[in-house]
Formats: C-alpha cells, structure tokens, sequence
C-alpha cells in the first residue's frame, strides 16, 4: 500500500510538472548529448513556428543562425561538464526564417541515477525589451544632440541680448524669456518623446503667455513639425509674440493677429511651406519702439536670419504704419515629420 501511494504521489508530481512546462509562458525544450530536441512546449510552438511533431527528433541547430552555431558547441561542452548557461541574450531563427531575439537559460537534464543525459533549454522572447532599450538609446542621443544645439542658441541668445540691451535689468528679463520660450518648445517634444509637435499646438504655446487669444486666428492644414523646426519657429514665434504684446496688434485695444499657413507645390514640383503673421491694429503703442532699434534686435535676427536659414528657406519682414506682415517659405521636408503632413486644411481659431 506504501509503495502504490508512493508511486501515484510521483505520478501526480509529474503530471503536475508537465502542466505547468506545457502552459509556461516561455519556451522549454528538451535535447539530447548530441543536440537532438527530446520535448518542445505550446511555447515553443508559438515561439519558433514548428509543431511539436516537426520539431521533436530535429537538431536543435534549426532554430540557431548559421553564425551563431559554435554557441551551441559551447553550450553542450558546458552541460557534460555539469555546468548550466544562465541568461545568455542571444538571437534564434524561426520557421519562416525570421529572426527573434531571445534570453536563454540552459540547464543538465539528469536520469534518476544522477547522470547527465541532456539539456533543458528556456528561452523568453526579448524582442520588446530589445526594442525599449533601442529606443531609449535613440532618445539619449537625441537628447545629447539637442541639449548641445539649445546651449549653442543660448549663447547667442546672450550674446546678442547683451548687444542690444540697456541695462543689467533689461538683460535679465529678455534673456529669462527667451530660454522659457526655448523650454516650452522642449517640453512639446519631450511628450512626443522627440518625434515631433503640431505647428497648432506650438503657435498656441508660445503665444499662451500674451494673453488675448480671442483676437489671435490661426489657419492652416496639420502638420506634424520636426523636432528642428519645433525649436527654430517656437523662438520666431516668441519673438513676434513678446514685440506684438509691446508694440502691436496686442498691446492696445482693437489689433488682431492672422496666422495662415499653406502647403503648396514650387518650382519642380517641389512642395513647399509658407507661413505668414499678419497683425493689425488701429492704435499701436510706443510708435518711435516700432520703427527704432528695439524692433530690430535679436528678435529681427531670428525672424530674418536664424529661422529662414536653420529650416533652408527664405523669409520677409514687412513694417508698415499700424501693420506688421512676418512670411517664411521652406521646403517642406524641411518642415514636418516626413508621411505625417496633411495636404488638406483645417482651420482653427484662437
């Protein structure tokens, strides 16, 4: 009686055993001293393709590339020796000869009398792990190349903020704002995790701080700015900003700002974007600032110098008795995230 309850508690356990390798999440297979697969799991299945049927009496050199076959020597040598392969990152082929890359964990199979008669192999699917860590690195250099090109802008941002201002007062304020200008660019493509930011969301977040967004129209089809764009027009459009909120359409009472933007088609059929700012006021304020220095400082420069160029186009600046008129035309692989730009319009008021 003993011995039976002894021999239905090993039937249970390994009934049990085979349940729980059978539902594994991971693949488990089974192989012989000479690499030949012994047992293969649903897992498996779904991992590499083949049945149990088609993969069982297969060797295991199948489901490994050409150039990764010594692993395999490597790995036999080691379970004779009674040794176990723990976590070893690597790339296995799949039926349809594709490729996955994978964690393995090689362990000794052993008979009832302690001897070694094979390996047992776990192998976990990697692919989203590899992938995060491809993306991550991706970002870190993106983040690396875009934290040096904001300290290049701020040193000029300095630099010409400093040859243009009166005081030490003067200097702070300016330089204060124009690096918030720089972060709330920043931070657009920071949420997007650098894929890029919408040209409405970007004109709406630069011109947040001015206030008066009822007399601000925005025009103009989606797009989806890169990352180079998002920073050069988000410091063109701070600029108009900050000088309408003193000088123009949205220092008084009665101004208005238009901002239109098209996509259309150039020379060779090249497609092209054209931005335009057109603001208007009855009254503007501090007369002698709209046509004197002030108008004409770092914020000048960016709208004629550093944003037309960074973005390899051509721009104009129009001052006229209560009118200011800012239009850019770029190439529009210039502009957008390349198949994310829409040819049709839709208008949006501010």
């Amino acid at each position: 009686m003993k011995s039976g309850g002894r021999a239905s508690q090993i039937s249970n356990a390994d009934t049990r055993l085979a349940a729980i390798v059978d539902s594994s999440f991971d693949a488990i297979i089974g192989k012989d001293l000479n690499s030949i697969i012994t047992d293969w799991n649903h897992a498996a299945e779904r991992m590499f393709g083949y049945s149990a049927e088609e993969a069982i009496g297969q060797p295991i050199l199948m489901l490994i590339p050409e150039h990764l076959h010594d692993e395999e020597s490597d790995t036999i040598g080691r379970i004779r020796r009674g040794e176990g392969v723990s976590s070893l990152d690597t790339t296995r082929k799949r039926k349809d000869g594709s490729l996955i890359a994978v964690s393995v964990t090689v362990s000794p199979i052993r008979s009832i009398s302690g001897e070694i008669v094979g390996a047992s192999t776990i192998a976990r699917d990697i692919t989203a792990a590899k992938e995060s860590e491809r993306r991550i690195r991706f970002l870190m250099r993106e983040v690396n190349h875009r934290v040096k090109n904001q300290f290049a802008v701020i040193l000029s941002m300095v630099r010409e903020t400093n040859k243009r201002s009166a005081d030490p007062g003067e200097f702070e304020e300016m330089i204060r704002a124009r690096i918030m200008a720089l972060s709330r660019s920043h931070d657009l493509l920071v949420t997007s995790e650098w894929a890029g930011a919408s040209l409405f969301d970007l004109i709406q977040e630069h011109l947040k701080p001015f206030g008066h967004e009822e007399r601000i129209s925005l025009s103009g089809p989606l797009l989806t700015l890169q990352s180079n764009a998002v920073q050069n027009l988000g410091m063109a459009f701070h600029e108009l900003g900050t000088n309408s909120s003193k000088y123009g359409a949205l220092a008084g009472e009665g101004g208005h700002v238009d901002i239109t933007w098209t996509v259309e088609t150039g020379q060779e059929a090249q497609r092209q974007f054209h931005l335009v700012w057109q603001e208007t006021s009855s009254a503007r304020g501090g007369e002698g600032e709209t046509n004197g220095s002030a108008r004409k400082g770092f914020g000048t420069v960016v709208l004629q110098r550093v944003a037309p160029q960074s973005l390899r186009g051509a721009s104009s600046l129009e001052r006229l008795p209560g009118e200011l008129k800012w239009s850019l035309t770029a190439p529009l692989e210039a502009i957008i995230v390349p198949q994310l730009g829409a040819e049709n319009g839709s208008d949006f008021n501010g």
